[in-house]
């Protein structure tokens, strides 16, 4: 078992990155952004004669007055090609003992694997996970569906392949003078903000703090690990956009728009441009990330549903979340018992219980 601190940081992000299942929610870069929330980060990586076969980054959280902990490992673990049978045995041997000695009731994964790999979720059921049932919205902490676009065809295949509605919205936003440009200074964060503060206000969710953000910048974005996207028109700021970057995937994680101009169609460029940039970079995926699971009228989210499928992408749905459960007794406790204390103290305190 080995442990990363900061100077293996760069040998823990290729492994990462070069994995066949990179994730920048993996990085070492975000459990530090995750470290200022309340969460401490725990890095697990398996090496064999020196070569790493597997990594695992972990969210802590202490549960108050209690002496207990829970662990979560937002889309982990990462398996290398050269982690086999023995070594994934090993690996969550591992990941058990590392769990204890931190107190934990259960540890949470929630692999980037898909649904239809069934010998995958077989193989974490084998070594004792248990398998969560579905939340509402997104399908849990991390979205359980999402819509990814295959970005091997050229460029021309891509605008092809999307839904008329979509390719014309697109162009539209060129004719109408819309430009997109990468932000270059922090000071563009500010700018981005405050159309996102317009846009969860108008939308009806809640947001983090503007520091929350400006860490961001710093880990992420001033490292190339990820870019600001701001659309302009007629030299207003109107709509904005985050994308993050890890081994041959880029994702789409946050985006904003202003109530003004809505009309030119500044969302269907800036996902345009967030593929470009994709592609630039080599990428095999650009993951648009989290929908409802179909596009029924009923349900508040079916025009996200909408807008993202109609830039041409393959609707995935993941295994989802599944539970390494140390202590049964706790587990009950958490299962049953903690929901209510964490409403209580949510009512008390005007907080925001969360875990991401």
């Amino acid at each position: 078992m080995h442990l990363i601190g900061e100077k293996e940081k760069d040998l823990f992000n290729r492994f990462i990155s070069t994995s066949p299942k990179p994730h920048f929610l993996q990085t070492y870069e975000w459990g530090e952004l995750k470290r200022g929330t309340g969460w401490l980060p725990l890095r697990l990586l398996i090496t064999r004669q020196g070569t790493p076969i597997a990594a695992i980054s972990l969210l802590k959280r202490t549960i108050p007055y209690f002496k207990k902990s829970i662990l979560y490992a937002p889309r982990g673990p990462v398996l290398g090609r050269e982690c086999d049978e023995e070594g994934e045995a090993f690996f969550w041997q591992e990941l058990r003992r590392l769990g204890r000695s931190h107190g934990a009731i259960f540890i949470k994964v929630d692999p980037d694997i898909p649904v239809e790999d069934r010998e995958a979720g077989e193989r974490l059921k084998k070594h004792g996970l248990r398998p969560v049932e579905e939340k509402a919205g997104f399908g849990g902490v991390q979205p359980r569906y999402v819509f990814r676009l295959d970005l091997t065809p050229s460029e021309d295949e891509l605008l092809a392949g999307m839904a008329g509605k979509t390719r014309y919205n697109l162009r539209l936003a060129i004719r109408k003078g819309v430009v997109v440009r990468t932000a270059e200074k922090k000071e563009d964060l500010a700018v981005f903000y405050e159309i996102l503060q317009e846009t969860a206000e108008r939308d009806g969710f809640l947001i983090r703090n503007f520091g929350y953000f400006e860490r961001m910048w710093d880990l992420f974005v001033e490292q190339g690990m990820a870019r600001l996207f701001l659309a302009e028109y007629r030299g207003e700021v109107i709509a904005g956009t985050i994308a993050f970057h890890c081994g041959d995937k880029v994702w789409y994680l946050y985006g904003a728009s202003s109530s003004r101009h809505r009309n030119v169609m500044p969302n269907n460029l800036l996902q345009w441009t967030m593929i470009r940039w994709a592609k630039s970079l080599g990428c095999r995926i650009y993951d648009f990330r989290g929908v409802p699971p179909t596009d029924d009228p009923g349900n508040p989210l079916s025009g996200l549903y909408r807008f993202k499928k109609g830039f041409g992408g393959r609707f995935t749905e993941f295994i989802g979340e599944y539970d390494l459960v140390l202590s049964t007794f706790w587990y009950f406790l958490w299962r049953r018992v903690f929901p209510l204390y964490l409403r209580f103290t949510h009512r008390r305190k005007g907080g925001e219980q969360e875990m991401e």
